[in-house]
């Protein structure tokens, strides 16, 4: 339980920092906006965080793993629409985890300002502290968080300590008037009586941006772990807010209050050990933000929503991987959002317009998820009912933050949508074009050209990645490599075809001996969190073969075969590129020239399956998906004269 504090509650345990601030900003404190304000916070808190998310959405676990990609595997073969609202959330998480780390660690770098030695620190210094901070965060992201991942967890159990302490110092700072906020007349009063009270709902919001993740990180830590230890978290929290708000009623009611509120409540000997803790909290939420956005585009690079991209993995931990291209443009994105924000006050602005597209994904899929385990109507209607208003407010709320810097996430956001739509969208009109023949039509050749000595001898064993899930097929073009043009004759030809499923973890295998030792089958099937690194695996699957004997792989050059050398294997990949023969209409020919473009930026083939450079050869192909009707064309003869007429 203590490692789920370190790990999954980074974000939502960091929001008392600035939820107060963005509340009362500009606005002179009163009981209705106080009292109002922290009344939808706890019921924010216990019906979206609790209820949503806490409650129900974690039932949707599949086989323990988490996550909107993790749902959308759960329910993607009901409707083909779902995955539009996986891909909005996808993106959605993406853009919240670039503007994640630089409030947070901004909001704790401020509290320096509560020190009189520090009061006139200047807003340019601040930037270069958060800078520098997220600078060795994101550099220290190759080396993997396995080890400091240990100290996550103490760390943050520190922290909602003191936010529980601190909350308590000061909860009685008012009276027992504050305790009126558990009643939600006061959150309904607020929204209706207070000028413009509606539109505080964006900034209330703020205090849940981080259930989502409670949701994503199951996997490291389980539903029983979140559940128990959410309640601990949940006091905390509340402590806090009602502290918060009960010292602004006592200090600075009839008033204006342009400071850090959070800082307010720490006393004056704790608030350099203060600052520390709250800083050391940012970074790790930041840590959580950025550990999930590479688990979420690992798993969006297998589903085939996302250019495939170089992933390490610093240690043999579960689900410990790190992405280079992902880490360099959340850093970029990260200090892009701090320089034009400048302060925590302004990135406040922009914060949570996505994440709420986020919550409505997930309700959509959860409410689809509850369709498939027969759940009755009522209930999922009223589950899709009452969430969605909730949902649907608050981000008519944030909305309003759309002028102020709610623009950036979204174009971040809507950036990383066209790129999940353009690649899955390309990949449907690519299909189309892809053809299929019976394998067994064309054994015979192939054996023939086995045996055929004349042919000078391609490899010993021949391999081709195969994307037919059928295995008495075979792409047509793959054919058209083996037997046309200049013929690749090898002693044994391998089909290799990896299958993406559901299930998170499976790693398995089947071996079909199509013609024995001749023409082998090998199917790989991998769970959408496991990377295909064909090269070991494969190796694996013929060690396997040979200690079975089921295949002979020694060479069969006959100086090699005397002294027992293994062949050699050749991996033959088939890339495409977009022929100009095509008739697209005119929506289809620009997604599949942004596909290409992005392409030219992703990983080849090759590497994107592990495939070592050295053993590989690629052969390009042109992809006519829609080709050209009608040509006119006419033709001359000698005895005419040599004018081309034009053609109308």
């Amino acid at each position: 339980m203590i490692v789920a504090l370190g790990i999954i509650y980074g974000d939502i345990g960091t929001s008392p920092l600035y939820v107060f601030d963005e509340i009362i900003k500009g606005r002179h404190i009163s009981e209705l906006l106080i009292i109002g304000s922290l009344s939808c916070i706890i019921w924010t808190l216990t019906l979206q965080t609790t209820v949503k998310y806490v409650i129900l959405t974690l039932t949707a676990d599949n086989k323990g793993e988490g996550g909107i990609f993790s749902l959308y595997t759960l329910v993607r073969r009901q409707k083909k629409w779902l995955v539009l609202p996986a891909m909005i959330g996808g993106a959605a998480l993406l853009a919240d985890g670039m503007i994640t780390p630089p409030i947070s660690v901004a909001s704790a770098i401020e509290g320096l300002k509560i020190r009189p030695a520090f009061a006139s620190i200047e807003e340019s210094t601040i930037i270069y502290i958060v800078l520098g901070i997220l600078a060795i965060l994101f550099f220290m992201q190759q080396f993997g968080t396995a080890s400091i991942g240990k100290l996550f967890g103490p760390i943050m159990l520190v922290w909602f300590s003191m936010l529980a302490v601190l909350g308590l110092l000061h909860i009685t700072d008012y009276g027992t008037t504050i305790f009126e906020a558990l009643n939600p007349y006061y959150a309904i009063k607020l929204l209706v009586e207070y000028p413009k009270g509606f539109w505080l709902l964006g900034s209330v919001f703020l205090c849940t941006t981080g259930a989502e993740a409670l949701y994503s990180d199951l996997g490291h830590c389980g539903k029983g772990n979140i559940r128990v230890s959410w309640i601990y978290v949940k006091i905390c929290l509340l402590l806090s807010y009602i502290g918060q708000a009960a010292w602004l009623l006592k200090n600075h009611n009839g008033g204006l209050f342009a400071s850090k509120t959070f800082f307010g409540l720490i006393p004056e000997w704790f608030q350099i050990p203060g600052i520390i803790i709250a800083t050391a909290a940012a970074i790790i939420a930041s840590q959580a933000l950025i550990s999930g956005s590479f688990t979420l585009i690992s798993e969006a690079i297998r589903l085939n929503l996302w250019p495939k991209m170089r992933i390490k993995y610093p240690s043999e931990a579960k689900g410990q991987l790190f992405i280079p291209g992902i880490n360099a443009l959340l850093f970029v994105g990260c200090c892009g959002i701090t320089v034009f924000f400048k302060n925590s006050g302004a990135m406040g602005a922009a914060y949570g317009l996505a994440i709420t597209l986020c919550m409505m994904a997930t309700t959509v899929l959860f409410s689809n998820y509850m369709v498939s385990r027969r759940i009755k109507g009522i209930f999922i209607y009223s589950f899709l009912t009452v969430f969605l208003v909730i949902e649907t407010s608050f981000l008519i709320a944030n909305l309003d933050k759309f002028p102020k810097g709610g623009y950036v996430t979204l174009i971040v956001g809507g950036g990383l949508f066209v790129v999940m739509y353009t690649w899955f969208r390309a990949r449907k009109i690519r299909n189309r074009y892809i053809e299929f023949v019976r394998l067994e039509e064309y054994v015979p050749k192939i054996e023939e050209l086995s045996t055929d000595t004349s042919v000078p001898k391609y490899a010993t064993h021949l391999v081709y990645l195969t994307s037919a899930n059928n295995p008495k097929e075979i792409e047509h073009k793959i054919i058209y490599s083996i037997l046309s043009g200049k013929p690749k004759r090898a002693d044994i030809y391998w089909f290799v075809h990896v299958e993406t499923l559901d299930d998170p973890y499976t790693c398995e295998y089947a071996v079909e001996h199509i013609i024995p030792n001749d023409i082998i089958r090998v199917e790989f099937r991998l769970g959408f969190r496991i990377a295909p690194r064909l090269n070991l695996m494969f190796k694996k699957v013929v060690e396997d073969m040979v200690i079975n004997k089921e295949v002979n792989v020694t060479s069969r050059y006959e100086s090699q075969q005397r002294n027992n050398v293994v062949g050699d294997f050749q991996f033959v990949v088939m890339e495409k590129f977009l022929s100009q023969d095509n008739e697209l209409p005119i929506v289809e020919r620009l997604i599949m020239k942004l596909h290409f473009w992005i392409k030219s930026f992703s990983l080849t083939e090759a590497k994107g399956f592990g495939l070592q450079q050295s053993n590989v050869s690629v052969e390009k192909f042109p992809l006519i998906v829609a080709p050209v009707s009608k040509l006119k064309l006419k033709r001359v003869y000698a005895d005419e004269p040599h004018v081309f007429h034009k053609q109308h």
